[in-house]
């Protein structure tokens, strides 16, 4: 799943056209650990929220806290939710 957040991240990072350092000024997370999190998926949760806030939007990873509507399929993996745009 970390992984998948990171690689999430990283392609929407590149559909920006931003460099890591770019990202870095922007984000305050070192570009150091932002090339570490695309490589191995490792950050804290707030440079991922930062990181987040930043190429997308947080009521995204929000709604993910809220329980399924009713009669809505609910997503079973995260590629679901990444794929989906949920």
């Amino acid at each position: 799943m970390q992984l998948a957040f990171a690689e999430h991240l990283k392609e929407r990072r590149k559909k920006a056209k931003m460099s890591r350092e770019a990202l870095a000024k922007k984000s305050t997370v070192p570009a150091s650990t932002i090339k570490k999190f695309e490589v191995t998926g490792l950050i804290s949760f707030r440079q991922l929220l930062l990181l987040w806030q930043t190429l997308d939007d947080l009521t995204r990873l929000y709604d993910l806290t809220k329980a399924p509507a009713q009669g809505k399929n609910a997503p079973t993996s995260i590629d679901q939710v990444l794929n989906n745009g949920l």
